[in-house]
């Protein structure tokens, strides 16, 4: 049986995997109808972006909430319940607007649903593949989190081609056979095994009196400031600063991006062996302030442009690589670790493209500005890495 069970953890991870590509999913499905929402439901735009703030809000509370008792619950019951969640939230779009007689009423509570279930994955699969019995856990992490990416890309492209070919007023369909995808791999994840973690002595409050786990909720504030900053300003400038239409301004930022992104995961997966991580994210966070920068200071549109795209290239590692760190280091933080990192993450998530919007509206909507001030994000990431050198092990574990 034992033998199973070891053999077994590939169908956890190809799980885990496929729970990534449904958190794409419903993060970037809606985004793709707001025009199409706005003029059948004569919704406001400034009702639309109060979504966002939703599902932004809706997922920090999840953070918060698991970091404190998601370890009383099982993680098998915890992922099966948020992948429902998740399908239930995407199939809803095109069917509680409707049923509930307010389309907004009903739209508010697919965002929430969907994002309850994406901010419990977000918690929950990484310490599931981590606790699987893998020998290079840092490559399998970045691996995992690559199917974000992927799962980004899957989502913009094949609901472009079907928007293309059945019409965007049947979105709906679309809906339902997305909301197919969560639904599938909550039976699966009712099948996989899933591994017990090590005992836990502390909480989130034994964790937050570890120096090192701040150091940590830093570097995962700035990977998550570092990545939205540009992916969710990366459309606009493409098409406003670089003049190019919205279609391809789409595919050469966001999509780029993402592509960008998925690649350096993928390549860290199979060369970690190789490679220092910390030396690994030092040199992204070079590399995605050079990206900042080409992007804000070209003059050549091409070289600005390009900048955008590599900078999903250099924000890859950095996400899982901290979970990968943090996990080698802070031995036995179980869930409550990976909700208050993920908590630092999201945090970061919102106020990255924040600064880069405040600062291009404070210079007449300048994205180029709002660009240049988002370069010390990755600045502070390094800073934090040179200086944390010499002063704390990042590779030898010490319990919680």
């Amino acid at each position: 049986m034992k033998v199973k069970e070891k053999a077994g953890y590939r169908q956890t991870v190809a799980a885990a995997s496929l729970g990534y590509i449904t958190q794409a999913c419903c993060l970037n499905f809606l985004p793709l109808l707001f025009i199409t929402l706005h003029d059948k439901y004569d919704i406001s735009l400034a009702s639309i972006t109060g979504l966002i703030t939703v599902s932004f809000g809706v997922q920090l509370i999840i953070d918060w909430l698991a970091s404190l008792v998601g370890d009383k619950f099982s993680m098998r019951t915890v992922i099966v319940t948020a992948l429902l969640l998740c399908s239930a939230g995407i199939g809803g779009l095109g069917i509680f607007p409707e049923l509930l007689g307010d389309p907004y009423a009903g739209l508010v509570l697919c965002v929430a649903l969907y994002s309850v279930g994406g901010g419990f994955i977000e918690v929950i699969i990484s310490p599931i593949v981590e606790n699987c019995p893998t020998r290079n856990k840092p490559a399998m992490m970045s691996l995992l989190h690559s199917f974000y990416s992927w799962g980004s890309v899957i989502t913009v492209l094949l609901s472009t081609l079907f928007f293309v070919i059945f019409g965007i007023d049947n979105y709906p369909t679309l809906a339902l056979i997305w909301a197919a995808v969560p639904l599938l791999d909550a039976v699966w994840f009712m099948f996989v095994p899933i591994y017990g973690g090590e005992a836990e002595e502390k909480g989130d409050r034994g964790l937050l009196r570890e120096p090192v786990m701040w150091f940590f909720l830093l570097l995962m504030f700035c990977a998550g400031a570092a990545e939205q900053a540009m992916s969710q300003w990366a459309s606009a400038f493409a098409e406003n600063v670089e003049g190019i239409g919205k279609a391809a301004g789409d595919l050469a930022g966001p999509c780029a991006f993402a592509v960008l992104m998925g690649t350096a995961r993928l390549l860290y997966s199979f060369m970690s062996k190789k490679l220092d991580l910390r030396k690994v994210m030092l040199a992204c966070g070079v590399m995605c302030t050079g990206c900042y920068l080409m992007a804000a200071l070209s003059p050549v549109p091409v070289l600005g442009l390009a900048g955008c795209a590599l900078c999903g290239f250099s924000v890859g590692v950095m996400w899982p690589g901290t979970y990968s760190m943090a996990a080698g280091r802070i031995r036995g933080g179980g869930t409550a670790m990976f909700a208050l990192l993920a908590l630092a993450g999201d945090l970061g998530c919102a106020a990255g493209p924040s600064v880069v919007g405040f600062v291009s509206a404070a210079f007449d909507d300048n994205l180029s500005a709002g660009l240049l001030a988002g370069a010390i994000i990755p600045v502070l990431l390094c800073a934090a890495l040179v200086f944390s050198r010499g002063k704390m092990s990042l590779t030898e574990g010490v319990r919680t």
